[in-house]
């Protein structure tokens, strides 16, 4: 009886942990070289399924698809990875992918590798974090990576470098289902980055103009244009960091309750009721 015990122990331990599942999405389209860098920076450390928007939808925020088909169509784009192009935007990418691909919750979503900073005020307007977010309320831990350059031939090999360390971190204990963290890495090479910084969002915004032109039929039109201020002058934000060569993480959620507020309003407030 003993020695067949210990047969049984020694056949369980010998069995091959399964690998973690990690989706993969952005909302620059599934074509864009930041995808393709984060796909290959983590391409072994677990099963990676990718569903990704067919065109770039930056800026759709937390926009979902509603009375519009839309459509899953399956892409070699990725070499040895099953991957899918959907019609719609990054949060629906990440719902299909959930409901229609992996029928279960992966292990992790990855978010990115975005073209253009989503530093401080810039989670909001972000279909890249909007993704990683809509994870979350799934109870998928998820990561946003973006990269302080907009061009087309930016060079992602200090962001593949950190995507990688960041996600074999994570990937080395269990995580909290619900967490988010939004990753910023400066255009830098990897000697001149000085490491990776946890800290807060800063406060800065758009000053927004909207210029005032003419198409060709003399009809009026607006193009936004903006300048990006930061008001917030503190050591420990997201835009001190980058600015300062480091890589940002900001540990971000999605339940916006101001829990000050509240406090102070249920005391102020408690003859109304």
């Amino acid at each position: 009886m003993a020695k067949t015990k210990k047969a049984a122990a020694k056949k369980t331990t010998g069995r091959k942990k399964e690998k973690p599942v990690i989706l993969i999405t952005n909302d620059d389209g599934v074509s864009a070289p930041g995808i393709q860098n984060l796909v290959d920076a983590v391409r072994d450390l677990g099963k990676i399924i990718v569903v990704a928007p067919d065109k770039p939808q930056s800026g759709m925020g937390h926009a979902i698809t509603i009375g519009s088909p839309l459509r899953l169509h399956p892409t070699h784009i990725f070499d040895g990875i099953e991957a899918y192009q959907c019609t719609g935007t990054p949060v629906d990418c990440v719902k299909l992918a959930v409901d229609k691909v992996l029928h279960r919750k992966p292990d992790l979503c990855l978010s990115g590798i975005n073209h253009g900073a989503n530093h401080s005020i810039n989670v909001i307007y972000s279909g890249t974090m909007s993704a990683a977010v809509e994870a979350a309320i799934e109870s998928i831990p998820s990561v946003g990576f973006s990269l302080l350059d907009y061009s087309i031939e930016a060079d992602f090999t200090a962001a593949r470098k950190y995507a990688r360390i960041i996600v074999r971190q994570l990937l080395s204990s269990e995580q909290d289902k619900h967490m988010i963290l939004n990753v910023n890495i400066p255009a830098a090479t990897p000697e001149e980055i000085k490491g990776i910084m946890v800290c807060r969002q800063a406060y800065a915004k758009y000053e927004e103009d909207f210029i005032e032109r003419h198409d060709p039929h003399g009809r009026k039109y607006y193009w936004l244009t903006g300048e990006f201020v930061n008001f917030d002058k503190g050591k420990d934000t997201d835009v001190w960091a980058l600015a300062n060569n480091y890589i940002s993480v900001v540990p971000v959620q999605f339940d916006m309750t101001n829990y000050v507020l509240k406090s102070k309003f249920e005391k102020q407030w408690q003859h109304l009721s």
